[in-house]
């Protein structure tokens, strides 16, 4: 809540703390600890600004109807200088109370004072967490899931960082491993067809028009130069060659979608520097991993039965899950995606992280146990590291579901998205809809320029803002400090509940990191918008009275204020003219 709004809180429970104990020493009420008792926002607002349910919760202390023993805490109660100007009983005993006008003055000085800032909070006391996103196979080009997880993981960084936390945005490259070598097999075999067309292609190997791309494109540099050479040479060459045009490929698509990571984290330097075996190695000296058919396993199973044993699962529960061990070394020698994963989040530990969030496709759920529970084997804190599933997504024009690209009559890829819809819609559509749920991206939608494109309402709300006080200073009217007497004019229910509204930003931006939910933001701006259209169609801001006039304008520039830190914070721009 605002610095206003969390003095008049934390004051009024002082005043019914003190109210209450003076009661029992006046022995009106029976002596006793009064229990916790909740002060919060009603929803309908006709029912008070602020309730309290005090005198029920404390009804088998007090030994007597809530609705008297209200009466009696009141009673105590001193309201002065406390921006509370009348209270009542209602229903079976809740206190409501109506803040005074001079509160929501001060909401606006507030949000005046702070500016950009408005909005911070301590709520993550400098903590220092990682967000971890999109970290997508370097092999191939983004898609539709990426663009998502990007979105998200980006805009989630973004309200840790606005809620008090060091939030820290990472993308790991798997540039190691089966999928590299995959990889390398796939190159040989396009790059050897361009020359020969009966050189086989591997059974597995990537079928993706990028992967002939890169083959013709070392070609172009070194003709028939690998034709010859040993398969392993060949295969690293083109690896060498190919691979960081992929990452760069990445890198620029990521920054044409406005996300700059705070760090690339290669999943090579793991294997370089030895601590994907140091890891494998701790695990063996706790007795959690044992040798069989020549490669080394973790005691997923055990570990993971022992965290579900302690959430209170039943042994049949468990059976049901079919839980199994994993394979950390292969029979070959070679590391496991596995094994290099617990000796990254390790590494993200050792780094000073306090939290670690990544957020991974839905498909990934069966890993967020083993991973959480790897950590605790090599004693780390596993319920530090929090797992976001995101559900897919499916683009959707003319009703219809799409899945070629219109550009190149391929898969939809995330530069083909970006290429057709503005990278401010993709980015505040998609944080829109919670990563819990499917969704459907209109794509009709995105690249309408009308009310209903969510970004483009929003956006309309602070360009209007723009025009009103360019409008009025063109006439000669300029905003300027308002006296307290004049903000007290504002009592319409149009300008109250915007107030109101206002006031309550910094609460969204805690919930939004409280629960990993950017969305929360995203709707609440939206609201802001819709309840300033309001406002602005049943209060006219150019009037007689020079001093509502002036209250009125300090009303949209706080709204603009608040509007503006949404978008800047997520990255989206903020035009003044539309």
């Amino acid at each position: 809540m605002s610095k206003t709004n969390l003095k008049v809180t934390e004051n009024l429970r002082k005043q019914i703390e003190n109210a209450v104990n003076a009661a029992m020493q006046a022995g009106e009420l029976p002596e006793g600890e009064l229990p916790k008792f909740v002060i919060e926002e009603p929803a309908d607002r006709s029912h008070g600004d602020i309730a309290t349910n005090v005198a029920m919760a404390g009804a088998r202390v007090f030994r007597m109807a809530p609705a008297k023993a209200a009466q009696i805490i009141l009673s105590h109660i001193d309201l002065d200088n406390s921006l509370i100007k009348k209270y009542e009983i209602a229903g079976p005993g809740f206190i409501n109370f109506f803040l005074s006008k001079q509160y929501f003055a001060e909401v606006l000085r507030e949000i005046e004072r702070e500016g950009e800032h408005y909005g911070d909070s301590d709520f993550g006391q400098g903590r220092k967490v990682m967000v971890e996103f999109v970290s997508a196979n370097p092999t191939g080009p983004m898609h539709l899931g990426n663009a998502r997880g990007g979105a998200l993981g980006d805009c989630l960084a973004a309200v840790m960082q606005k809620a008090g936390y060091q939030a820290y945005r990472e993308f790991y490259v798997n540039d190691a491993g089966n999928q590299i070598e995959k990889f390398a097999g796939s190159l040989e075999a396009r790059y050897m067809q361009l020359f020969d067309e009966s050189f086989p292609f591997p059974e597995d190997g990537y079928q993706g028009a990028d992967i002939i791309e890169r083959a013709e494109q070392f070609k172009e540099e070194f003709g028939d130069a690998y034709m010859n050479a040993e398969p392993a040479e060949r295969r690293q060459a083109l690896v060498d060659f190919a691979l960081p045009r992929n990452i760069k490929r990445m890198q620029d698509d990521m920054a044409k979608y406005k996300i700059n990571f705070d760090n690339w984290f290669m999943e090579s330097t793991l294997h370089n520097s030895g601590a994907v075996k140091a890891v494998v190695e701790t695990l063996r000296e706790k007795g959690m991993v044992y040798e069989k058919d020549g490669a080394v396993w973790y005691k997923n199973k055990e570990v993971c039965t022992d965290i579900l044993l302690k959430q209170g699962k039943s042994q049949d529960y468990i059976d049901k899950l079919e839980l199994k061990d994993d394979v950390l070394i292969r029979s070959n020698g070679n590391p496991t995606y596995f094994a290099a994963d617990i000796a990254y989040h390790k590494n993200k530990f050792d780094r000073g992280f306090e939290k670690l969030i990544n957020v991974w496709g839905a498909d990934h759920h069966g890993h967020v146990m083993r991973l959480k529970g790897a950590m605790n084997a090599i004693g780390y804190d596993g319920d530090k590291l929090d797992i976001l599933l995101m559900q897919l997504v499916k683009l959707v024009r003319d009703g219809q579901v799409v899945t070629m690209s219109k550009r190149t009559g391929k898969a939809i890829q995330l530069r083909d998205l970006l290429d057709e819809v503005p990278v401010d819609s993709a980015r505040f559509i998609f944080n829109t809809r919670e990563a819990t749920t499917q969704m459907d991206f209109d794509l009709d939608l995105a690249i309408q320029e009308d009310s209903q494109n969510p970004v483009y309402y929003v956006q309309y709300a602070h360009a209007r803002i723009c025009s009103i006080l360019r409008n009025l200073e063109a006439d000669g009217v300029k905003a300027r400090p308002c006296t307290d007497e004049e903000l007290s004019l504002l009592g319409a229910p149009e300008e109250i509940e915007l107030i109101h509204l206002l006031s309550s930003f910094d609460n969204e931006v805690v919930a939004a990191a409280r629960d990993y939910d950017p969305t929360k933001v995203t709707k609440y701006v939206t609201n802001v918008a819709t309840y300033f259209h309001k406002f602005y169609n049943a209060c006219r801001v150019k009037c007689d009275d020079e001093g509502l006039m002036q209250a009125r304008l300090s009303l949209c520039t706080a709204t603009k204020t608040v509007i503006k830190n949404v978008l800047d914070m997520f990255s989206i721009t903020c035009p003044e003219r539309m």
